[in-house]
């Protein structure tokens, strides 16, 4: 370096790990000058953060020492968990198994079960032979299992990454775009493989006899089946990312998957005589493999909708995506009864009672969609379609009649406004800690808040303050501090509306998932009841607002 004054500026990223966990990362900034001695921006780090009750002050308007905690007797009898773990995991698990089953079901997958079989049947027609097949199936359950560990490590770093990961608006748009190869990949445009030396290095380990080798063979099937597996294996991995559950998501759809893929191997081992009767090999396998790139197409447009949410691009709204799906789904029928044919496919002749039946539902789904473009003037809204909640953009992100919160409700995305407001009002709040690209709040935005009886104790006796854990608009610059993690160790800085709420929710409540509906007094900062979270039975969450608001009452008049 012969210039003078040469800055060489970054930051360093480090963390602590014991055998159990690691504790968040933390940065360091630095700058060092060749010249001049200049001041470490990390001094500067400090000067943000000296006062922590300062920036806590300037940001929300309160402290977490102000908060109050809850003293209701009137909890609601079904107590609805914070994080709503055990529900999630088993439906991500029953999708895997569902997907599995599907990727059973194409060219890659297919023909591998009677040839894989009949190996170690014939190979050793003892008992042994069937033990060696059943292994071989366990290994495939594994080989999937071993594939969601690192998002562990992910998810023990900071339990808000995988979270970020899902609202990223890059990796969504990258996720938009992957589909829509995988897409073209199943209708036969092109195939997409491993490194084929992946497969020969795999596949030179088979011949060690023992468990090795067995492994080795389930990992070889991993590998070669990659081309029908990996969008199947894609569509979970994107799914899991935005879930509460984090990464045990993850695993849990790798289980069923990996369950379901490998099971057939061990049954049709200890029953062989059932593989006689198992269709044959042929069209049906491409015409499974091409229907589920219609639906990979679909699930493009999900991601395209999510970064076109939380970067506010107004591109991607209700209707359009509605009639994107419409169009989609009936291409689809088209296709079932054999009016658009995909490279490598023969005319078809005769259409399958079975594949008629797929047309049928192809079309049904395609009315479905289009109804929910059928508006309702007395709720001033599109009709909510149940089988797109979280899929499809909220229903007042639209085009043509635009509502800035949910069910066209009065609400706040700015908490010190919200606050002041139902000081005013003399009404109590309801914090909604929600998000763009959340899947259980849409669901209750669209099908538990509009129900009557909900709407009419929210319209008339809360304040709502929605706030999105997600929302990447910029902060200002005065309020993109330098704040302490909710681990206690190292500092992170707040630079969108996203990074401020999600820090707000996790270092006064202690909550980092969502939806979270938590009811306070305005004045006092008190708690009024248990907090809840994702809560689908209307009954219930009628009964969680009426607790609020019962304790609410009996405060004000003591």
């Amino acid at each position: 370096m012969k210039a003078e004054n040469v800055n060489v500026s970054g930051y360093l990223t480090f963390m602590v790990c014991d055998d159990t966990k690691c504790l968040p990362p933390t940065d360091v900034e630095f700058e060092f000058n060749f010249g001049e001695p200049t001041k470490n921006n990390s001094e500067n780090n400090e000067v943000n953060i000296q006062n922590i009750e300062e920036s806590n002050l300037n940001l929300y308007g309160f402290l977490p020492e102000q908060i109050k905690e809850q003293t209701s007797e009137c909890d609601i009898e079904n107590e609805t968990v914070i994080e709503n773990k055990d529900n999630s995991l088993l439906s991500i698990f029953l999708l895997g198994i569902l997907g599995g089953f599907l990727a059973l079901l194409t060219p890659c997958v297919f023909p591998m079960i009677p040839l894989t079989v009949s190996f170690f049947t014939k190979k050793n027609e003892n008992d042994n032979g069937i033990s060696n097949a059943i292994l071989y199936g366990f290994f495939i359950f594994l080989v999937y299992i071993i594939l969601s560990i690192p998002f562990h490590l992910l998810d023990s770093v900071n339990p808000d990454i995988l979270n970020d990961i899902s609202t990223n608006i890059y990796l969504n748009v990258l996720f938009f775009l992957v589909f829509l190869v995988f897409a073209f990949s199943f209708f036969g445009y092109f195939e997409l493989t491993l490194p084929s030396s992946w497969t020969s290095k795999s596949a030179s380990q088979e011949s060690k006899t023992g468990f090795i080798g067995i492994f080795f063979m389930a990992l070889t099937l991993a590998i070669v089946s990659f081309s029908c597996t990996g969008p199947i294996l894609g569509t979970l991995l994107a799914g899991s990312l935005s879930g509460d559950s984090g990464a045990w998501e993850l695993t849990a759809g790798m289980g069923g998957f990996g369950l379901a893929l490998g099971l057939p191997f061990a049954l049709f081992a200890m029953f062989p005589n059932v593989l006689n009767k198992l269709p044959k090999s042929g069209g049906w396998l491409n015409t499974i493999k091409v229907s589920l790139g219609f639906i990979e197409l679909a699930l493009a447009l999900k991601f395209l909708s999510n970064a076109d949410l939380v970067a506010h691009w107004g591109i991607l709204k209700i209707e359009l995506f509605l009639a994107l799906w419409f169009i989609i789904f009936f291409l689809l029928g088209i296709y079932l009864i054999g009016k658009i044919r995909f490279p490598k496919e023969v005319k078809l002749e005769k259409i399958s009672g079975l594949r008629l039946l797929s047309a049928i539902l192809a079309f049904g789904f395609s009315v479905y969609l289009a109804s929910g473009l059928i508006y309702d003037k007395e709720k001033q809204s599109y009709n909510a379609l149940s089988l797109l909640s979280g899929l499809a953009p909220p229903l007042g992100y639209s085009y043509f009649s635009p509502k800035d919160c949910p069910n066209d409700l009065d609400c706040f995305k700015d908490l010190k406004t919200g606050i002041e407001y139902a000081k005013k009002q003399g009404k109590p709040i309801l914090l909604d800690f929600t998000g763009y690209a959340c899947v259980n709040c849409r669901k209750m935005e669209e099908h538990v808040w509009p129900l009557p009886e909900v709407d009419k104790v929210l319209r008339d006796n809360f304040v709502l303050i929605s706030l999105y854990v997600d929302d990447k608009k910029e902060l200002p610059e005065f309020d993109q501090l330098y704040v302490k993690r909710t681990s206690g160790v190292g500092t992170r800085k707040l630079e969108n509306y996203g990074h401020k709420w999600a820090h707000f929710q996790a270092s006064y409540f202690g909550v980092n998932s969502q939806p979270f509906y938590l009811i306070m007094d305005p004045n006092t900062y008190q708690i009024l009841n248990d907090p809840v979270g994702y809560m689908p039975d209307a009954n219930e969450y009628i009964s969680f607002l009426e607790c609020g608001l019962s304790e609410f009452k009996s405060l004000k008049e003591k």
